[in-house]
Order: C-alpha cells, then sequence, then structure tokens
C-alpha cells in the first residue's frame, strides 16, 4: 500500500508473566481460551499485521473483548507489546527512548478516550489548552489556538464552564477540541462516541467527518458498531480473540463477508447506505443520458434513476465513464443473501 502513515507488523500482546513464551504456542495453534485454560495467560493480541494509510479514517471493531482497545493502546506505546513492530512514517516506535517516546506523544498523535477524560477542575478553554501547554506554548498563541477549535465543534460561549456544567455531548467536543489543538497528524479515537445518545452520536460522526474533509488527519478510529464504522470508515479492519479476520473497504466488507462472524456483523445493515454505484456497476456504457459519480450511495441513486425514467446509467470518476449500471445491478447489490459456505444462495 502506497503512502501508509501507520505499519503495525506481526504484534502479539499475551498477558502474564511469562508471555514471550506463550507467543510460540500461539503460533501453534493454542487459541485464547486454552491459552487461559493450560497456561493462565491472556491473548490480547495475535500476529496482527495493519497497514494504516495516511490522511484517511482507519476504523478497528470488534465484540467486547476482541482486543481492539488494547491494539490502539499500543501505537503510543500505553501497552506495550510481547513482540512486533509498530513503524509511524518507517520509524520503530518501539526503539524509541522514553525522551523519544514523550516527544512523539505531544506532537505526533493526540487521543480521545470514550469516557472523556477531561479535567473536571479546569474550565473547557483550560482543558482544550492542557496539551498546548505540556508542549510549552506560549500563552497568547495557546489561548488563539484553542479559541479557534472550540469554536469550530461548536462551543463557542461555554470557554469558561466546567465539564460538569456541560451534556455528555458537549464534553466529548472539548475532548476533540483538545486532541486538535495540539495539531498532531495521528487522531487516536477509542469508542469516542459510544457513551453518547444516538442522536447526539450521528451529530458528532458528522462533525468528525466535516472535520476531516478538511484536515486530513490519520485518523484510527475504534468501535464495536458496524453502522458507525461503515458510515465514518474509508477502511475496516475486524477483531476476533485479538487476531484480524478481515480488512478492507465498506464495500468489500458487505459484498464479501469473510466468514460467518462477519456474515453475523454485517446482516442487518442497509445495505443501499453503505454500497455504492461502483460497487455494483459492469463494463460498458450506455445511451440512457444519465451520469451518477462512482461514489453516490445506491440509497440516492435509485431514486436518481427512477426521476430520470431510465433503467440504466453511466457510471463517472473525473469527468470519464468508467462504467454502467442496471437499476436491475442495484437491486441485486441490496439483496441480502441468506446463505452460509457451502449452501445455495437464497435472497431475501
Amino acid at each position: 500500500m502506497s503512502d501508509v502513515k501507520v505499519s503495525i507488523k506481526n504484534l502479539y500482546k499475551i498477558f502474564g508473566p511469562n508471555g514471550k513464551d506463550m507467543v510460540q504456542k500461539v503460533e501453534d495453534g493454542a487459541s485464547k481460551a486454552s491459552l487461559q485454560a493450560k497456561y493462565q495467560h491472556v491473548l490480547g493480541l495475535s500476529n496482527v499485521n495493519i497497514d494504516i494509510p495516511a490522511r484517511r479514517i482507519q476504523v478497528i471493531m470488534g465484540l467486547s473483548g476482541s482486543g481492539k482497545s488494547t491494539l490502539i493502546r499500543h501505537l503510543n506505546r500505553l501497552i506495550e507489546p510481547t513482540s512486533g513492530q509498530i513503524l509511524v512514517d518507517g520509524e520503530d516506535v518501539l526503539a524509541m527512548s522514553d525522551k523519544e517516546l514523550r516527544e512523539f506523544r505531544r506532537n505526533k498523535m493526540s487521543m480521545v478516550f470514550q469516557k472523556f477524560a477531561l479535567l473536571p477542575h479546569r474550565t473547557v478553554m483550560d482543558n482544550v489548552c492542557y496539551g498546548l501547554k505540556i508542549k510549552g506554548i506560549e500563552k497568547v498563541e495557546m489561548k488563539e489556538r484553542s479559541q479557534k477549535w472550540i469554536d469550530r465543534v461548536g462551543l463557542s460561549g461555554f470557554e469558561h464552564n466546567y465539564p460538569a456544567q456541560l451534556s455528555g455531548g458537549m464534553q466529548q467536543r472539548v475532548g476533540l477540541a483538545r486532541a486538535l489543538a495540539t495539531d498532531a497528524e495521528i487522531l487516536l479515537m477509542d469508542e469516542a462516541f459510544s457513551a453518547l445518545d444516538p442522536l447526539i452520536r450521528k451529530d458528532m460522526q458528522e462533525i468528525l467527518l466535516d472535520l476531516q474533509e478538511e484536515l486530513h488527519k490519520t485518523i484510527i478510529f475504534i468501535t464495536h458498531d458496524l453502522d458507525e464504522a461503515l458510515h465514518i470508515g474509508d477502511n475496516i479492519v475486524i477483531l476476533r480473540d485479538g487476531a484480524v479476520i478481515q480488512q478492507g473497504s465498506p464495500q468489500e466488507i458487505v459484498l464479501d463477508p469473510a466468514d460467518d462472524y462477519v456474515r453475523d456483523f454485517i446482516k442487518d445493515i442497509n445495505r443501499a447506505r453503505v454500497l455504492d454505484v461502483s460497487s455494483v456497476m459492469k463494463p460498458g456504457s450506455t445511451e440512457s443520458g444519465l451520469e451518477l459519480a462512482s461514489n453516490l450511495v445506491l440509497e440516492l441513486a435509485m431514486p436518481a434513476m427512477v426521476k430520470a425514467d431510465v433503467t440504466s446509467a453511466n457510471v463517472m470518476r473525473d469527468s470519464e465513464v468508467i462504467g454502467m449500471v442496471t437499476l436491475a445491478d442495484m437491486i441485486g447489490g441490496i439483496a441480502i443473501p441468506e446463505s452460509h459456505e457451502g449452501e445455495q444462495v437464497t435472497y431475501r
């Protein structure tokens, strides 16, 4: 993959006094359950390999206990690995000295936590300023930069309020503003929106996407919610028992689930909101006169075709025809297969 920002290679984390000795057990086929039952060690991560592209939103998801939060805490070495490599811009994070690691955390990565992690005795302004103060930024610049992000996340007028005076959604906006104020290239978000009510959560997702369109950060976002993952992620990694089960674009995850575990994740999603025109197009062109952008989701593309009173359209990218799509292709794309491997495919 070109332009890789973070590269995770052969990463293992085994909790217990003899973790390094247990790596070979896992490589020989020991499961998470057997490692705990036989050796009283807990498998956190198992041979994780992920290349995370720059300036994209990389989602890492899985059920509770899958290893997703453990993984993200390895990236800034809040947790030390048992074995493996973590490279950021080609530099080995695990080889950094204590001083280098402090500078790395101050300047390269910022983190937004699930439980907000705000300082309760400090105002919104002071919380947002906190990372800049640690970096030694002058007071005037620190206030200016903090005010910019307070305004940007919609908290103007709340600068002198304390966290206890804010709603959960507002507190999370403070956490996001604090992370953005440091101008770090990489933003780590560990289930940052999962504690929020659904409507507030949706609002925060849209704020994040708007900011990303402007800032083009490398964002590593942890969630257990597939709808959230599909909505915001450019790429998705799905973990189970500390191992990578599947990774790919939202389109690839939905169209080609790796196994029954992934199928269970995607079975109830609205495919029309995830799949875009390019995912169901075929070679060729049509004389219908309708042109659809390749990244237009089917939920919007199908009404456009009905309104134009046509059954086919050309698929466009950068003003060029890259294929064609029919209404039947779209309907086939959103139909949900009810089969498992080896069974005849049926649709509902």
